[in-house]
């Protein structure tokens, strides 16, 4: 009787293991704030709503509006015999990274000129993002967004910034805690057009910045997603990072065309490094292929053909 209960007992359990996932205690992930929002906005039936989430171009009727110059190139691309849907390069289009690299460093920068720059083509402003920090986790000697940088295994803190009294930058509690955070640290920066805050560092407050991190010997991880929103000047906007290197900082910068170009779909992003040296950037270049070999083999063609001829145009460009 003993063994035919134990019997018993061993099939139920077997029984049981066959109708139960192997995955049944992974906990349920809370849904992410923005697109949740949206979900709900679009559930939503009242007729006078607006959304304030997702940042996208919208006509008056709220209905998607796509720009005339992003069409054009759109149909250049199309008629073109020579497009193909092989894959792209592991680090993606070269006219795109070099009309990138041109975009938000100038295209008289010395770096470009002494070839100390290179950049990679990404899954838009936030795969340039985790690209950043996955190499940064493998080479950087030190290691500050938050799931990216959680993701690859940095501590993150964050630092003063805004101030709800005035409405506007927290620049002394700033600097305190760029003075106060440990030596070499990475400190992730907004070139313009703070998200989700709106407000950015005048020029005079960028360079005491610089004076701070150049100091502690920070890291600048710069994220440009909105370059010719904040002041309507795609050099202006650019003047932060353009700052940073001319006063001699090695820095990343991640770039995005989802919201400047309205291809939000397309993921184009690019991500630029600054060394000190040619020979380094080979090094990097090299390592970058590695990863991004890893994380996604080839960046999509469709986003960043459109970006590159639109760069690359003179005529598309003004219009742009």
């Amino acid at each position: 009787m003993f063994s035919k209960r134990l019997n018993q007992i061993e099939n139920h359990i077997s029984q049981m293991a066959a109708t139960q996932s192997i995955f049944q205690d992974v906990p349920r992930a809370p849904p992410d704030i923005i697109f949740n929002l949206t979900a709900t906005y679009k559930a939503d039936t009242f007729e006078q709503k607006v959304n304030l989430g997702v940042g996208a171009y919208r006509d008056d009727n709220g209905k998607p509006w796509v720009l005339p110059v992003v069409k054009k190139a759109e149909r250049e691309i199309i008629n073109d015999p020579q497009i193909d849907h092989e894959y792209l390069p592991i680090l993606g289009l070269a006219s795109f990274r070099q009309a990138s690299i041109k975009l938000i460093l100038g295209a008289d920068n010395p770096a470009i000129k002494e070839k100390r720059v290179m950049a990679a083509q990404t899954i838009s402003g936030t795969g340039a993002n985790h690209l950043g920090a996955l190499f940064l986790s493998r080479f950087y000697r030190k290691a500050n967004h938050k799931p990216i940088f959680n993701n690859v295994g940095f501590e993150v803190r964050d630092y003063a910034y805004y101030n709800p009294k005035t409405i506007g930058l927290d620049f002394d509690g700033m600097l305190d805690s760029l003075d106060n955070a440990p030596e070499g640290s990475i400190i992730l920066l907004h070139a313009c057009a703070h998200n989700p805050t709106g407000v950015d560092p005048t020029q005079e407050q960028w360079k005491a910045i610089a004076d701070v991190m150049e100091k502690k010997k920070h890291f600048p991880f710069f994220d440009c997603a909105y370059q010719g929103f904040a002041s309507g000047d795609l050099d202006r906007d650019a003047w932060a990072v353009r700052h940073f290197v001319e006063r001699g900082f090695e820095l990343l910068v991640c770039q995005s065309y989802a919201k400047n170009f309205g291809l939000y779909g397309q993921r184009a992003g690019c991500l630029t490094f600054v060394l000190k040296d040619s020979e380094t950037v080979l090094k990097v270049e090299s390592q970058l292929s590695k990863l991004q070999r890893a994380e996604i083999s080839n960046p999509p063609a469709y986003g960043a053909r459109i970006v590159s001829l639109v760069l690359n145009d003179p005529a598309l460009f003004e219009e742009w």
